[in-house]
């Protein structure tokens, strides 16, 4: 019998699981990876193994989310079994996500730094390949193992369902239900093709967009007060880059004590955004709005209600607002600071 395929037991393609070293010589047996029902050969360097079968699963150098066995030692991942409770943080303490892990979370656990390294060209002692192995763990990898462990994101009924992760993504290759060919190697191999790919880009973005913003951060918040005497506002003179992770893990490192409020930036069409800085990563409330009364106004009639030339815009929700020059924003947000009832109150 074929079973459903999910994204838990796909992320990592085979290649990347060896130490990275020589090639295999030529004529060596491939090594063989044990998951759930049928046989496909993923790419030339392992066999890919789908079965139950014990005896076939005890000829595989790795057996994942299968066989009801967590064992590193022997190279067996599984989850399944009753008395498997195991994340990131108990197997390694100095790691904060508690999410138990699935068997994509164990392999990524015991191979992802060498995968990496790997894929980085670098030694997996490298500073960068830590940094990247959290990030991809808690930005990419969590998810998956939440999702496979049937943990909810959040408690009671969400206000909207979220249905193009990447989970979901994966199951959607399955068979349907009153499909006339039930056959899931097709999807199998498009599903390997979907989550290595996706993690690629993911690494990608991480290594070579999301890290060098850091310093570009770093940089803004030591020249703060060169922008405006509360400290409150920052000026990236380069453009937008992924800034929010960046500025609340710096500010905690420099030493901030006043909250940055807003930062400014040029767009790609040469106006400027003044962006208020939110409460948190993953909430839409502000440490402080753009004023009400500007909410959704635009152009003319919002320069005449702020007295600030060259106006463009203020969103309906008053996180964002523009600018066509770069003083313009700077006086949109100044204008905003002198507002405020009390400058360390968020407000949403």
């Amino acid at each position: 019998m074929q079973l459903p395929f999910r994204a838990g037991r796909l992320l990592l393609r085979p290649r990347p699981m060896a130490s990275p070293g020589p090639k295999r010589p030529r004529g060596t047996m491939a090594p063989r990876i044990g998951t759930h029902s049928g046989t496909f050969h993923c790419d030339e360097d392992a066999e890919i193994i789908r079965t139950r079968d014990p005896q076939l699963l005890a000829e595989c150098n790795v057996v994942v989310d299968v066989g009801g066995e967590y064992d590193p030692q022997k190279h067996r991942y599984d989850h399944h079994q009753r008395s498997f409770a195991q994340s990131v943080h108990s197997l390694r303490p100095d790691k904060p996500w508690t999410t138990k892990l699935s068997s994509a979370g164990l392999v990524y656990f015991h191979f992802g730094s060498q995968i990496l390294a790997s894929l980085l060209e670098r030694e997996e002692e490298d500073p960068v390949v830590q940094v990247l192995y959290d990030k991809l763990y808690e930005n990419f990898m969590e998810e998956i193992d939440a999702i496979d462990n049937g943990i909810a994101q959040w408690d009671g009924e969400p206000r909207y369902a979220m249905t193009t992760n990447l989970s979901a993504r994966v199951a959607y290759l399955n068979p349907r239900w009153n499909d006339a060919n039930q056959d899931t190697e097709a999807g199998f191999k498009k599903a390997m093709e979907l989550v290595g790919r996706e993690f690629r880009d993911r690494l990608d973005y991480y290594h070579h967009s999301w890290l060098p913003a850091r310093a570009l951060v770093k940089d803004a918040i030591q020249k703060r007060f060169e922008v405006d005497p509360s400290g409150e506002i920052l000026l990236f003179s380069q453009g937008c880059c992924p800034w929010k992770e960046h500025l609340f893990s710096l500010e905690s490192e420099l030493g901030v004590k006043k909250p940055i409020k807003f930062v400014l930036y040029a767009d790609q069409s040469g106006q400027w955004r003044v962006q208020c800085v939110p409460t948190g990563l993953h909430t839409f409330q502000n440490r402080l709005s753009l004023p009400e009364e500007w909410h959704g106004v635009r152009d003319e009639a919002l320069s005449q209600l702020t007295g600030i030339p060259g106006c463009v815009f203020v969103h309906a929700n008053g996180f964002i607002g523009g600018s066509r020059t770069q003083e313009g924003a700077l006086r949109m947000a100044q204008s905003t600071l002198a507002q405020q009832t009390s400058p360390d109150t968020p407000s949403s």
